[in-house]
């Protein structure tokens, strides 16, 4: 597995109301036109398949195959150094778009953990589980030994104690837990889940840096900078990011939020009301949102301790 002291420098220290299906199938759009799609192998094979060849596996959907050209499945897990040998825990997978992806890429030499809304806090919650089960869980000859691990704004720690995980994966999530008002509790949580210097990977949708943030991310978007705030104040240290899932044609100005562009295409506005001559393919031309992909990780605790007395050092001077 991927050393968990990846490197020895330390960048900086500082610092269930789902709003669009964070822990709810995506809905798939199947009008645009997709790959050829590879054939599903043998699973003594599946560990020999690309992630080239993975995202456009026979077992995807068309609609979900469509999707790479937005989505950027390849490029987004390089950027995140994600390899078949590591351990990965992926917060809310939904509908399990990157599942889909990320349990065969991992089945044969690696680990793959969903963490999902927990199935005692809701009926709605028990559905989702229920649907993410009957998919996945029940076919590891197919997804590999996957784990299944509750997360909410109630439960305890995602992993029992002495484990941990070389990365951590979130897609397009913080709007929800911003919405139900515990963002933090779930980066502390990923913070928690992970090795010393294990990445956390995080796509969201981006809002325009001049616009006001709304607390609550009612429109589905979110400032980089308040992302990276969030991640920070729960120990993470932002390595890098990337403009691979950006989408300049997002004027981000959409009557109903997000939820306008592809896939959902909601034909509402904000109050839930019918938009006045609502186009589908003026939204379909746009394409999906703007989103942001940052990378962080996880300090080590002699990394910890180096910044601490630096910072007293400097105290102490002044």
């Amino acid at each position: 597995m991927k050393n968990a002291l990846l490197t020895t420098s330390i960048l900086s220290l500082s610092l269930f109301a789902a709003a669009c299906g964070g822990d709810t199938p995506e809905p798939t759009s199947e009008t645009a036109s997709a790959p050829p799609a590879t054939e599903t192998p043998a699973p003594d094979e599946m560990g020999s398949m690309t992630l080239e060849e993975i995202v456009t596996a026979d077992w995807r959907s068309e609609g979900n195959i469509a999707r790479n050209e937005f989505r950027n499945p390849v490029e987004t897990l390089e950027f995140f150094d994600i390899e078949p040998d590591d351990s990965v825990l992926e917060v809310w997978p939904g509908g399990g778009w990157y599942t889909e992806i990320l349990a065969p890429y991992l089945a044969e030499e690696g680990r793959y953990i969903a963490a999902g809304p927990d199935p005692a806090a809701s009926d709605y919650a028990q559905r989702s589980y229920d649907s993410f089960s009957e998919r996945f869980l029940s076919a590891p000859e197919m997804y590999g030994e996957i784990e299944f691990v509750p997360l909410s704004r109630d439960t305890g720690p995602l992993l029992a104690e002495g484990d941990c995980v070389d990365a951590v994966l979130t897609f397009r999530n913080i709007h929800n837990w911003m919405a139900g008002q515990y963002a933090d509790k779930m980066f502390s949580d990923m913070y928690d889940a992970l090795c010393e210097g294990g990445t956390l990977g995080v796509v969201e949708h981006r809002l325009n840096s001049a616009d006001m943030q709304d607390p609550s991310a009612s429109n589905g978007y979110v400032h980089e900078d308040y992302a990276v705030q969030l991640a920070e104040a729960a120990g993470f240290v932002l390595v890098e990011s990337s403009e691979i899932n950006a989408n300049p044609a997002d004027t981000k100005d959409h009557p109903g939020g997000v939820w306008n562009l592809p896939p959902n295409l909601r034909t509402t506005d904000a109050n839930r009301e019918e938009i006045e001559g609502y186009d589908a393919s003026v939204f379909e031309a746009i394409g999906e949102s703007d989103r942001m992909t940052l990378m962080f990780r996880k300090p080590t605790a002699e990394e910890i301790a180096a910044a601490e007395a630096e910072a007293a050092e400097e105290e102490t001077e002044e």
